[in-house]
C-alpha cells in the first residue's frame, strides 16, 4: 500500500468508529436477549476507540497526530467570542433557565405530559437545544464562569459597583 492508500483507509476505519454508536439504536431495537444486546452496544458505544486503535496502525503515528490536531483547532475555533453585550446576557440567561419550565412540568405535573405523549420526547429534545444553544448565546466568558466551577481554587471577581463611587 502507498502512503495515500494507508492514509485513506485510516480515515475510512476513523469514521466507522464515529458511526458505530448510532448502531446502538438498531440494537435496542432487535429481538436478542438482554445480555447480548448489552454486549453489543457496549461495543458500539465505545467505536471510536475500538476503531482507532487499527486506524492507527494502518495510517501511522505521523497522520494521525496530523488528523488530532487539526480537529482539535476546528474545535478550539467554536469557542464564541466573550465581553457579550447587556441584551444578548439577558437573552442567554433566560434561555438557561427556560428549560427549566418542562423539567417540572414533567417532575410536578405529570398527567400535563405523560409518559406515553408524543409531546414529551420533542419537548425534552427542544428544552436541551435551547440549553445547548445559549451556552453560545452566553459566549466565552460565559465558558469561563462555567469552567472555573470545576476548578477548587477558582475564585469570584466582581466588577465595582459604580453607583457606589459617585
Amino acid at each position: 500500500m502507498n502512503i495515500n492508500t494507508r492514509f485513506y483507509l485510516g480515515i475510512v476505519l476513523l469514521v466507522i468508529g464515529l458511526i458505530m454508536p448510532l448502531g446502538m439504536v438498531f440494537v435496542a431495537n432487535a429481538d436478542l436477549p438482554i445480555v447480548v444486546k448489552t454486549a453489543i452496544s457496549g461495543i458500539l458505544f465505545f467505536g471510536f476507540e475500538i476503531m482507532a486503535i487499527p486506524a492507527v496502525a494502518v495510517m501511522g503515528k505521523e497522520n494521525f497526530d496530523r488528523i488530532m490536531s487539526r480537529v482539535k483547532g476546528w474545535l478550539g475555533s467554536l469557542k464564541p467570542a466573550g465581553n457579550i453585550g447587556k441584551v444578548r446576557h439577558y437573552v442567554g440567561i433566560a434561555m438557561v433557565l427556560l428549560p427549566i419550565i418542562p423539567t417540572y412540568i414533567i417532575s410536578y405535573a405529570p398527567q400535563w405530559l405523560p409518559d406515553n405523549s408524543p409531546w414529551r420526547l420533542w419537548v425534552s429534545i427542544a428544552s436541551d437545544a435551547v440549553f445547548f444553544v445559549s451556552l453560545f448565546v452566553l459566549g466565552g466568558d460565559f465558558w469561563d464562569k462555567l469552567r472555573s466551577l470545576f476548578i477548587r481554587e477558582a475564585r469570584a471577581v466582581f466588577p465595582e459597583d459604580v453607583s457606589k463611587k459617585r
